[in-house]
C-alpha cells in the first residue's frame, strides 16, 4: 500500500498518487464506472489547485533562451519538456512553450489527459474524429488519390484560452482527443498527465494533422464545425527539447 499523505505532502505528490488511483483500475473500452468518475473528479480538483511555485517554476520572460540548442536543429527548441514521473498507467510532466510557439494538432489514441496551465496563456483547439458517415466523397478537398487515405472527417469541439486561473483542460479516448496548443501573448507552461502514456508498441503513437477545410454543422445542442484533417508528418518547425524538473520529488 502507498503511504498516506500528510499535511506536508506536496501537491505534486498528491496529484501523482491520485492519478495512479484513477487510472490503474478501469480498462479502456469498458464502461466507465462511478468510482472512476469520482476519482477523476478528485484528480481534476487537485490539478485546479496546482501553481507554478508548487513545482518551483519561475515564469519565463519572452527573451529567455535558457534551454540549450538542439543538436539537430538551429536555435533553441520552441517547446521543452520536464519529466516528473511515469508508470504503466500514466505519465506526468511539464511542457514549456516559448513566446509564439505551438504544439501542432495531434492525437492521443485510446488515452485520457488532463492539462493545467501554470503560467502564461494558451489557446487550445479540440477536435474529434467522426466515426459516423458524414458528407460525401464529393465534399472532400481535392487531393491526389494517394493522399485521400490520409483524410479524416472531424469536428472542432471547442477553441478556448486557458490561464493559471482556469480549471484544467480534459480529454478522453472519445472526446476532445485531438488538440492543438498555442502560446498566447508570451511564454507559457502547463502540467500534463496522459493515461496511459504514449507507447507505439501498444498502438498509442502520436499522429499529427493539418486542417484542410471546414463546413458548418448544426448539432442538437450547439453549433460545431465539421472539418477535414489530413494526417501529416511531424512539422519541421516543431521539436521538443528537455529540461530538468526542479520541483519536489514524486514517489510512487
Amino acid at each position: 500500500m502507498m503511504p498516506a499523505d500528510s499535511p506536508m505532502t506536496s501537491i505534486v505528490q498528491r496529484i501523482a498518487r491520485q492519478a495512479l488511483v484513477t487510472f490503474r483500475s478501469p480498462r479502456l473500452g469498458e464502461e466507465v464506472g462511478k468510482s472512476f468518475l469520482e476519482n477523476h473528479n478528485t484528480l481534476k480538483s487537485l490539478m485546479t489547485e496546482v501553481r507554478a511555485a508548487d513545482l518551483k517554476l519561475v515564469p519565463r520572460r519572452a527573451d529567455d533562451s535558457s534551454p540549450r540548442p538542439h543538436p539537430y536543429h538551429h536555435g533553441v527548441p520552441p517547446v521543452t519538456y520536464m519529466h516528473i514521473c511515469e508508470t504503466d498507467q500514466f505519465s506526468m510532466g511539464v511542457f514549456l512553450l516559448k513566446s509564439g510557439a505551438s504544439i501542432p494538432l495531434h492525437d492521443h489514441p485510446g488515452m485520457h489527459g488532463v492539462l493545467k496551465v501554470l503560467y502564461g496563456k494558451v489557446r487550445i483547439s479540440c477536435f474529434d474524429r467522426l466515426e459516423r458517415p458524414g458528407g460525401s466523397a464529393q465534399s472532400a478537398p481535392p487531393l491526389p488519390p494517394a493522399q485521400l487515405g490520409t483524410l479524416r472527417r472531424s469536428v472542432l469541439r471547442s477553441s478556448a484560452e486557458y490561464t493559471e486561473e482556469s480549471g484544467p483542460c480534459v480529454l478522453s479516448p472519445d472526446r476532445d482527443n485531438l488538440h492543438q496548443i498555442d502560446a498566447v501573448d508570451g511564454p507559457t507552461a502547463f502540467m500534463d498527465i496522459l493515461a496511459p502514456p504514449y507507447d507505439p508498441d501498444e498502438g498509442r503513437d502520436c499522429h499529427y494533422y493539418k486542417l484542410l477545410s471546414e463546413t458548418e454543422a448544426k448539432n442538437a445542442e450547439q453549433k460545431e464545425k465539421e472539418v477535414w484533417l489530413m494526417e501529416v508528418s511531424q512539422p519541421s518547425s516543431f521539436w521538443c527539447g528537455g529540461e530538468p524538473y526542479p520541483g519536489p520529488e514524486v514517489c510512487l
